[in-house]
Formats: C-alpha cells, sequence, structure tokens
C-alpha cells in the first residue's frame, strides 16, 4: 500500500545493514493441526522457475493465469480495467468465485468510473470492481461495485460474506473532492443493487484506514492505520447493544439517528508487566506478549485534529505502517511493515507479524524482519511486508511492499520464510493475496501496471477446513 512517503524512496535513503532475518521459531497457531504438506525438506515448495513471459517466477509446478490487467480487460459498463488493484475479497457465487478488488487511486490513469448510483464522490478516483470469475478461476466479467472513493487500499472480509473497502487518506471535501475521505465503506459480492448509494461507515472513524477484522462471535471490528507524524495506532469498534451484524445492517446503522458515533471506537495501550509500551517497534523477540487496553476515542471523525494526535504517547501504542490483517484461530494476525530511526521509531526492523488474543487481551509478536542489508539483492532477505493472508496450507502468505525485488512471501509453521512468488516485470509492490474457499487458488495482484493473478498448484494437504471465508 503506498503512502505519500513511498516505502522504496525511504529505504534508498534510510536503509542500515543489520539483523538479517530472524523469525519466530513456530506459527502453530497459524496453521491448526499438523498434516503433511508438498514442502521440500527445506521447508519450501523449491526455488522459483524464472517465468518467460517475465510476469511471475513460481515454484516448480505452479502456474498462473491472468483474471484482469488494467487497461486492458474491460468492465461490463464498457471501459478498461481501473488500475491499482490493492486488497481483494474472495467469495463464492453461484457460478464459481467473485472477487472484489480494491483500486487505490488518488490520480492514476484508468480510474474507477463514476458511474451514476454507484458514486459516493464524483471527484474521487477510487472506489472498488467485483471480478466474477468460474471455479477454475477463469474471467467471466468484471463490473464497477464502489465508486467516488479515494485510495482505497486494504480491507476485510465480514462473516456475513460481505467486503469492507478502506479508504487510506485523510483528505477533506475541498474544491476538488465533493465530500470527506478516510472511511469504511461496505461492498456486496453477489447483489450490485445492494451497493447502490454508498454510505460511509463514519462509526469507524476517519483516518488513513488501512485494513479490518471482524471477530465472527462479537462482531466487534479491528482496524489498522497506516499513517506517521505521529505514527499510527491500532482501533477496535464495539457494536452497540442488541447489534447484529448481517448484510446491510452496517448500513442501516450508519444511517440511524446517531449513527455517526454508533457503537464504541477505542485505540490499543500495550504493557510489558507495569511497563507502558509506546510503540510496537520495541519488540524485537519473537514470541514476546504485551497485555492489552483500550482506551475511548474523543472525536472519531478528527474534525479539528487527527484521531491519532488525540492522544499522547503514554495513552497509546503506536506503529509505524501498519497495514493488512486477517482474522484466523480466534483471533487477528496484523502487520507492521518497517521501522526506522529516522521516522521516529526507537528500533528498526523490516516487518513485524502480530497476533491479537481477544479471550486474553494480549498480543503476540509472531514473525519479524531484520533490516535488510542488501534490499537490492534477491538472496532470500524479505522486507516490507503488507497485505497478509492466512494460508489454508499452514503459516501466512505476505505481500511484499519493501525494496528491490518484490515477492508473495511464506512463512511456514516452523517459522521459515520462503518465496511464493517474484515480480519479473518490475519493482512493484504485491497486493492482495488470498484464497479461494476451496484452497486450490490464491489469487493475488501486481499494483502497477495492474494485474490480477489466479496462481494453482501442488500445493498439498489442506490442514484445515477449506469453508475459509
Amino acid at each position: 500500500m503506498t503512502s505519500p512517503l513511498s516505502r522504496r524512496t525511504l529505504l534508498r535513503t534510510s536503509a542500515v545493514g543489520g539483523l538479517g532475518i530472524v523469525v519466530a521459531g513456530s506459527i502453530e497457531a497459524i496453521a491448526g493441526p499438523v498434516a503433511a504438506q508438498a514442502w521440500r525438506p527445506d521447508g519450501t515448495y523449491g526455488a522459483l522457475v524464472a517465468d518467460p513471459k517475465g510476469l511471475l517466477a513460481l515454484p516448480p509446478g505452479f502456474t498462473y493465469e491472468i483474471v484482469a490487467q488494467t487497461g486492458v480487460t474491460t468492465l461490463v459498463s464498457g471501459q478498461p480495467t481501473p488500475g491499482c488493484p490493492d486488497g481483494t475479497g474472495w467469495f463464492r457465487s453461484s457460478e464459481g468465485f467473485v472477487l472484489v478488488n480494491n483500486h487505490e487511486m488518488s490520480g492514476q490513469p484508468f480510474p474507477v468510473p463514476a458511474l451514476p448510483g454507484f458514486t459516493y464522490d464524483p471527484g474521487a478516483p477510487g472506489g472498488t470492481t467485483n471480478i466474477d470469475t468460474d471455479r477454475c478461476g477463469v474471467r467471466v466479467r468484471e463490473y464497477v461495485s464502489l465508486a467516488g472513493t479515494l485510495q482505497n487500499c486494504a480491507g476485510g472480509i465480514t462473516p456475513w460474506k460481505t467486503w469492507l473497502t478502506c479508504e487510506e487518506t485523510e483528505q477533506k471535501a475541498n474544491a476538488k473532492y465533493q465530500k470527506d475521505h478516510g472511511y469504511v465503506f461496505e461492498v456486496d459480492p453477489i447483489d450490485n443493487d445492494a451497493n447502490k448509494n454508498p454510505v460511509p461507515l463514519k462509526f469507524l472513524g476517519r483516518f488513513a484506514h488501512e485494513a479490518v477484522a471482524v471477530d465472527p462471535t462479537t462482531h466487534q471490528i479491528y482496524e489498522t492505520e497506516d499513517a506517521n507524524n505521529p505514527h499510527g495506532l491500532y482501533y477496535r469498534w464495539t457494536p452497540p447493544a442488541g447489534w447484529t451484524g448481517r448484510k446491510g445492517a452496517l448500513r442501516d446503522l450508519a444511517l440511524s439517528p446517531g449513527g455517526d458515533t454508533a457503537g464504541t471506537l477505542e485505540a490499543m495501550s500495550c504493557y510489558d508487566g507495569m511497563n507502558h509500551v509506546a510503540d510496537l517497534c520495541e519488540a524485537t523477540v519473537p514470541g514476546t506478549k504485551y497485555s492489552v487496553k483500550w482506551v475511548n476515542v474523543p472525536d472519531r471523525d478528527g474534525r479539528t485534529l487527527s484521531v491519532r494526535k488525540q492522544f499522547t504517547n503514554d495513552q497509546v501504542t503506536r506503529s509505524r505502517k501498519l497495514e493488512g490483517q486477517w482474522w484466523a484461530d480466534n483471533g487477528v494476525y496484523f502487520v507492521a511493515s518497517f521501522a526506522r530511526l529516522s521516522d521516529g521509531s526507537t528500533k528498526e526492523h523490516d516487518g513485524q507479524v502480530w497476533y491479537y488474543d481477544p479471550a486474553t487481551q494480549t498480543v503476540t509478536l509472531k514473525t519479524i524482519f531484520g533490516v535488510n542489508p542488501d534490499p537490492s539483492a534477491d538472496t532470500g532477505n524479505y522486507d516490507g511486508p503488507d497485505n497478509i493472508t492466512v494460508s489454508p496450507y499452514g503459516g501466512v502468505i505476505l505481500a511484499e511492499d519493501g525494496e528491490g525485488v518484490s515477492h508473495l512471501v511464506g512463512v511456514n509453521r516452523q517459522g521459515k520464510s520462503y518465496p511464493m512468488a517474484r515480480n519479473e516485470l518490475n519493482d512493484s509492490e504485491f497486493t492482495g493475496p488470498v484464497f479461494s474457499g476451496d484452497a486450490r487458488i490464491l489469487f493475488a495482484n501486481i499494483q502497477t501496471p495492474g494485474y490480477v493473478f489466479a496462481i494453482l498448484g501442488p500445493w498439498g494437504a489442506v490442514d484445515r477446513t477449506p469453508d475459509v471465508y
């Protein structure tokens, strides 16, 4: 997920030699029960094979198909597929599958068409498209499901099978934009009529949203913030008493009297024993666990002061570039992309994966990437994890948005990182990894110039039930 200060630009000016890669000794909790895998003896799917087409290098036996291509494939309404594909949700349909694809547009070519009825703000070029595929992941059609939003970065899948798309901005209305931005919107993957007359879910706050994750039991919604000066926060929204999540319920709540402030929005504050933890970068050892308290947000719409600026550093726990997250194992896995002394962090790393456990009110550091000493070399020194998905084959898949070559990076249950794919076209970031519910296909995107891929291959034995969202 790109930000005003490019991750790649920042690293070219501030990277330091250091630690190589340090990962957790075990990510057993991610994987669920142990099952037979297609792993090689070294714990990977094997060395990546160069792609003669110059797009995706994959392990032996794996193949890909192009599902959508910016400016090349065509929408049902006649316009070309929009640019900057980012966070992506997968859903089952009667014909096959549906992908809801974010477009992180702020001014690039091929905006999301501002179609009548589906447009929030005609001046904003972002939004979402729905891509229908057959059961093999082959494209059937693509159409606009939300237009007129800004910098739709990541998002999250709800237990009632909708997609929450996030605006990564704090842009207020001005001469260019008719409405304020920085909100979350709900998109129905199946019934596009339900997406007409889009409504911002203002009760979830107005800030530089990155991703969300929804607790299927309590329907609490967790939110990451990708921001700096000061660093962003991790949030939890608790619905009002008696509210139950279902399709359309978030929209109804937003439109109800007092809906803009419905429920409770809080920011995370971590403690190491009795000591407050000011920033997640302070954790450098996998297995580090902090207790969590939640602090009420005073003004969730940030009318006069950005939400993250409404707190002092001793009240909340911050992090540079909080990115993707995914609900699994009765909790949330979320990513901090990197930290540098030059951006105000107290310690440096090239990526963290955290797990928040609502039952124990704790966060645990599962994985940390040390500072990459040579980002230009493709030697397994991965950096800048962004989007995340939990793999039905064990461990996680991370979309790399770092310096140098970009990868889809797997981390297996033993804590070993390995390349799942390599961008052979350019150094653009990977985005939106998500598995189909039958676990046969990994969908993922290259943001620029804009590709959506379906990746198939000899994954091995599934070690969790395939009905994953």
